[in-house]
């Protein structure tokens, strides 16, 4: 099997060492070359034609965000942003994600060469799923806001809103998918709880940019909070995000339990805790990621009665999370994520007024 070629794009030369020791340790990949400047790294790509990019922020001569958009309009390439920017500047963070990267890693502030190696388990991790991610070829001035067209008609019945919630999961390629998806739905849909795989520093922020760009109230999830119709509640970076009962209302609860599936937050506690406490009131979404966390939980929601929709492959960045929920025979429907807002809206138009109090 043919080696993973990184490009490695740094204005650091003690970072552009640092990351091919890392890449070079491993014996599936390779750096092929390493570019201070997104001009250089741009000669490197036709001359190298690398599988994967890592890219920094910071850099002289073109900044590297400014880079990857042009980038994923003329030339799309999965691309692992490598930046301290990427922690302290979480907007620049979901701005790269929305342009196409397909991750990022934090680069630390301090003693960077023991920080680095620390980081190299996640780096090459990330690399791996970025060779194996769809990458789509961003068209000039796509809009960053969809018109009020797109956007679902409101629910006939109100108890779809009010007994009625929805479970979303997600990693890699996550926070774009959940953002189409959240984009189109009205302000009486039904509750949204969201479990991202995310870093601490960025929930709030990613929360804060769905808020800005939907119908519903979206904020980062806290201990405690009634869930209502027309919100949405991101699960924090730190904490597990579960779903309690508490009288007729459903409430929200953040855990710092050991990580599941190697997460936390993680989906199969968030899908499991909608198994437990809605029922066959819950519908569970489960898009674009690497690994199988939530398939176990979608399992357990659809032994509940529960109705699930998985991502298809053709619109995932990684098909890994959809692929396992569907192996376990948890998902009742796998759709294109284009439809996927659609066909929550007609599943509660029909169900609603059979909604079970449990």
């Amino acid at each position: 099997m043919s080696r993973i070629k990184v490009l490695i794009v740094d204005d650091s030369a003690l970072v552009r060492g640092l990351l091919a020791e890392i890449v070079n340790a491993q014996p599936d990949m390779q750096a092929v070359g390493a570019a201070p400047d997104p001009l250089a790294a741009r000669e490197m790509i036709r001359a190298l034609n690398p599988d994967v990019l890592t890219l920094d922020v910071e850099m002289p001569r073109m900044d590297g965000i400014d880079f990857l958009e042009k980038l994923m309009r003329l030339r799309p390439m999965p691309v692992v942003m490598v930046s301290t920017l990427t922690e302290k500047g979480s907007e620049t963070a979901l701005r790269a994600l929305e342009l196409g990267a397909v991750d990022f890693v934090s680069k630390p502030r301090l003693d960077v060469a023991n920080g680095m190696r620390e980081y190299a388990r996640e780096i090459t991790d990330k690399i791996r799923v970025a060779a194996r991610a769809r990458i789509a070829q961003r068209p000039a001035g796509t809009p960053a806001r969809r018109s009020a067209d797109a956007v679902l008609p409101a629910l006939a019945d109100r108890a779809a809103s009010t007994e009625k919630l929805i479970v979303i999961g997600a990693s890699t390629g996550g926070t774009e998918a959940i953002k189409d998806v959240l984009m189109q739905l009205p302000a009486d849909c039904p509750g949204v709880l969201v479990t991202q795989h995310m870093p601490e520093a960025f929930t709030r922020s990613f929360a804060a940019r769905l808020d800005g760009l939907t119908r519903l109230s979206v904020r980062e999830a806290a201990h405690g909070e009634r869930v209502l119709p027309g919100h949405a509640y991101v699960a924090p970076g730190h904490s597990h995000l579960l779903l309690k009962r508490s009288g007729a209302n459903y409430v929200t609860e953040l855990s710092q339990a050991p990580p599941v599936n190697r997460h936390r937050p993680s989906v199969d506690v968030l899908f499991r805790s909608a198994a437990r406490w809605a029922g066959r009131n819950a519908l569970g979404v489960i898009l674009t990621g690497m690994g199988k966390d939530g398939a176990a939980g979608m399992r357990e929601m659809k032994e509940a009665g529960c109705w699930n929709v998985a991502q298809d492959e053709a619109s995932c960045v990684v098909f890994g999370m959809p692929k396992e929920a569907i192996a376990t025979g948890a998902v009742d429907e796998v759709l294109p994520l284009a439809d996927i807002p659609r066909r929550l809206m007609a599943h509660l138009a029909t169900f609603g007024s059979r909604a079970i109090r449990v």
